[in-house]
């Protein structure tokens, strides 16, 4: 009888909550407006050829290195980051070895690194979901073969300082030590041109969040080209679609209308928290597209109550240390304002808040 190795048979599999996502969708951190128009226009000019022929990615690589200041050696385009943390686990992940994770961050860190039959290490961020820089570098061990930084984290919105990530990347030469920066348009800190001096340093890019691409799955891994070279033996030489290949330089050229949404997610991301705070809401000051609230007992409420009135937003509760959360994307100015409206009539719905001077975690 055919089974699957122990390590897959025991993982815990990651569904997200995709059925029925109709109304405003603040659940998944996506674009609330979508792709470059320019995005639309080259989507719209592909023709049958182009479909019928393999994926050709290292042209399309080398105009991502131009746009990062990298050696295209370094690049390597992915089917979203998801096949990126794939890839390093792949490449440098054996049975018995161990990953380090900060939690609560992403599921799929840990998926990866147990399906290899690795041993995942979790360090609890600290207060206030702070970096927990000392107890992480008290874990490191000669076992230590991956560690995975989400920076700014989700679902928690926090930051790490660069130099910080620098010391830890220099602490584990042995280990590839990956950070995500998913959501580094709405941050604006990076260590990708690090990466061209610290060899086991490896940095996540992606077009689903800020250029509103996360339907055709393409991101970014980049590292040493020496490193960058094993990960590629891993990597299938067609990982990425002919049509994300097609409008990605459009989209990197119209950084205009990148910029200009950026620019409302991060003055919006200021109003819906002010917002909470006049509410009396705990949250977290994010360093993302996304706020996480503590709502506490009654969190599925808000989250059902919101739902009611066609507003998607994503229940963080199961998550470590983010008991009675839920995360609400941050979007345009016509979006935030809808949000606003609502809370305030769901925060009234389910007596919410009240008592509260200041909901800001400090």
């Amino acid at each position: 009888m055919l089974e699957a190795r122990e390590a897959v048979k025991s993982l815990h599999p990651y569904r997200p909550p995709l059925a029925g996502r109709t109304g405003l969708r603040l659940d998944f951190n996506e674009s609330t407006v979508g792709c470059s128009p320019r995005v639309l226009a080259r989507l719209r000019s592909l023709d049958s050829e182009l479909l019928a022929r393999y994926p050709e990615r290292e042209p399309v690589e080398k105009d991502v290195a131009a746009f990062l200041g990298l050696d295209p050696a370094q690049v390597l385009l992915t089917n979203g980051v998801d096949e990126a943390i794939h890839l390093l686990c792949c490449a440098y992940l054996d049975p018995g070895d161990e990953a380090l994770i900060v939690v609560p961050t992403f599921a799929m860190y840990a998926t990866f690194a147990e399906a290899e039959g690795a041993r995942v290490v979790e360090v609890l961020a600290g207060d206030n979901f702070a970096f927990p820089a000392e107890e992480l570098l008290a874990q490191l061990s000669p076992r230590t073969r991956l560690i995975v930084v989400a920076n700014p984290n989700n679902p928690t919105g926090s930051a790490v300082a660069v130099n910080v990530l620098i010391q830890l990347a220099q602490a584990a030469p042995q280990a590839a030590v990956l950070i995500d920066e998913a959501y580094f348009e709405f941050h604006g800190e990076t260590l990708i041109g690090k990466t061209l001096q610290i060899e086991n340093l490896f940095v996540a890019r992606t077009f689903s969040k800020a250029y509103g691409l996360a339907g055709l799955r393409v991101g970014i891994l980049a590292g040493d080209a020496r490193q960058m070279e094993m990960v590629r033996r891993v990597a299938s030489p067609y990982n990425v679609n002919a049509a994300a290949l097609a409008v990605l330089p459009e989209a990197l050229q119209d950084q205009e209308y990148v910029n200009r949404y950026v620019a409302q997610v991060l003055s919006n991301r200021e109003k819906l928290q002010q917002e909470l705070r006049n509410l009396g809401l705990l949250y977290w000051p994010s360093h993302a597209n996304f706020v996480l609230v503590s709502i506490g007992p009654a969190h599925a409420e808000f989250v059902q109550a919101l739902r009611e009135r066609g507003i998607l937003v994503r229940g963080r509760h199961s998550d470590p240390g983010c008991e009675g959360c839920v995360r609400l994307t941050v979007g345009s100015d016509g979006h935030t304002e809808t949000l606003v409206i609502a809370l305030r009539e769901v925060v009234e719905r389910l007596r919410l808040g009240r008592g509260l001077r200041n909901g800001v975690r400090a």
